[in-house]
């Protein structure tokens, strides 16, 4: 199809500013994070030299960052020096290449001089024949070892690219034969070049153009793509008819996948249809579809969208569809809060414990009762009257005492009532005392035995005793030793009157 010639204006000016621009050509933009988009790679034809390949950071940027992967340029055909290499440019996209591993270097390469000079059926199927006879290898030799001395041995080369219609010398439509011939010549030789990997690309034009393109394969041993230029025209009005024509897109991905080969868009772009926004969506769909191994937009005018102004609805297409979708803010989802409705609590009824009132029983208050220091009153004992017995009282252990001519013994002794002792009760001894125990009182004496003699706990001295047969008995008292020291040592005396008058003589 047509494009525009590529003129070599200066190969002094080519040289120096190739030299300006290798270097730092990578680096004409700022760099900027690179979002992940679709692994296919991309890029896109801006310019042959060092302006191509300065121009691919902004690109770049246009594009909101996307990667371009794709770095693609033309030999110039005009005479068999170029197509050799011997062109200075070379040497900035070799170094754009080597910049990073993934990306990719195509490179199409004309098969005839005098390229675009519209030579003759005639005299093209003459160059053929000459190029089938292995004139022309030498040519393709030094362009592989050229290739590899710069670094990019494994270039892409888009050979003898859209053969099948009428713009190229290297056309095949004049001797389809030996074009193949010739074809297997060139990748024959340009292999021979030790440290080669090259991919060789076979890309005719979209249609039937002057020939089919299937008639000029030159086989699998010598093709490793099959690609397709493809531009928005005739034939096929539109993107479906351009798919489903003669050797049109669908027809092209069905070959190459029955000969075994990745596809290739190496040249797509707007043509006859002007700015056709829908071409460029559907062609990139069609390209996601099918994963090619790589694509690149022929931009500049008119089939361009980035530096052809005369396209601004294709452009904002092509913008949109390739420029990475960052992910949007994420706007949280509003919880809307489950209403809990609360479960009833019924409160279990709280039985009261009755209380029952520990009764308080009172503590008696028991009052200690004053012990009164006793005060031991002398006994005023009453000298009793006893009259004399006229016998003397056998209850009396005195053996002093003579026996009285008294009436048989037999007779029953009167009952005579114990004399009435005053106190022998007195107050107790076992009165409080902290230190001292309270010795028993001595038992009263029955007044018709003999007085007993107390004994105390110490030795104490005896009182007197009273004469033999006399009225008046005494009983020492023992108040406790802690008392006894108070009141001293008392004796209690009874004086009983034993007369006749008395009342208690019994005789």
């Amino acid at each position: 199809m047509p494009r525009p010639r590529h003129r070599l204006v200066s190969t002094c000016i080519g040289t120096v500013t190739a030299g300006l621009l290798a270097t730092g050509a990578a680096l004409a933009a700022p760099e900027e994070d690179r979002p992940t988009g679709s692994d296919i790679a991309m890029g896109a034809y801006l310019d042959y030299g060092p302006p191509g390949v300065a121009r691919i950071p902004y690109l770049s940027r246009w594009l909101g960052g996307r990667e371009i992967r794709v770095g693609h340029t033309y030999l110039p055909g005009d005479q068999w020096a170029g197509i050799e290499g011997n062109v200075s440019f070379l040497e900035s996209w070799a170094a754009w290449r080597r910049a990073a591993d993934d990306r990719m270097f195509v490179l199409n390469v004309p098969m005839q001089a005098r390229n675009e000079d519209r030579v003759p059926d005639y005299q093209v199927a003459l160059l053929i024949r000459a190029g089938a006879e292995g004139q022309y290898d030498a040519h393709f030799r030094k362009l592989a070892r050229r290739l590899v001395a710069l670094g990019v041995p494994d270039t892409v080369v888009v050979l003898g690219w859209e053969m099948n219609g009428t713009t190229y010398t290297h056309r095949c439509g004049p001797d389809p034969e030996r074009w193949k011939a010739y074809w297997k010549r060139v990748v024959t030789a340009m292999r021979s070049v030790p440290g080669q990997e090259f991919k060789f690309d076979f890309a005719p034009n979209r249609g039937t153009d002057a020939i089919g393109w299937t008639r000029c394969y030159p086989g699998d041993d010598v093709v490793d793509i099959v690609g397709m230029d493809s531009y928005d025209q005739a034939p096929g009005r539109t993107f479906d008819e351009q798919v489903s024509q003669p050797y049109g897109l669908q027809q092209h991905v069905d070959f190459a996948k029955a000969h075994g080969k990745e596809i290739s868009y190496p040249e797509w772009g707007l043509f006859r249809n002007g700015d056709n926004p829908e071409y460029v969506r559907r062609m990139l769909k069609w390209i996601e579809q099918h994963k090619p191994l790589y694509h690149t937009i022929t931009d500049y005018c008119p089939h361009g969208v980035w530096q052809c102004k005369q396209n601004p609805q294709s452009a904002k297409a092509f913008r949109d569809a390739l420029t990475p979708q960052r992910p949007a803010p994420v706007t949280p989802t509003p919880v809307v809060p489950t209403p809990v409705v609360p479960t009833p609590v019924i409160p279990t009824p709280v039985v009261p414990t009755p209380a029952v009132p520990t009764p308080q029983i009172p503590t008696p208050e028991i009052p200690t009762p004053p012990i009164p220091t006793p005060q031991v009153p002398t006994p005023q004992v009453p000298t009793p009257e006893v009259p004399l017995p006229e016998a003397p009282s056998p209850a009396v252990p005195s053996p002093a005492v003579p026996s009285p001519a008294a009436p048989s013994p037999e007779a029953t002794a009167p009952e005579a009532p114990a004399p009435e002792v005053p106190s022998p009760a007195a107050p107790s001894p076992a009165a409080p005392s902290p230190a001292v125990p309270s010795p028993e009182a001595s038992p009263p004496v029955p007044p018709v035995s003999a007085p007993p003699s107390p004994v105390p706990p110490k030795p104490q001295p005896l009182p007197e005793k009273p004469p033999a047969n006399g009225r008046q008995w005494c009983v020492p008292v023992n108040f406790g030793e802690w008392l006894s020291k108070l009141v001293g040592r008392q004796s209690v005396c009874v004086q009983v009157d034993w007369g006749k008058d008395s009342g208690f003589w019994p005789f």
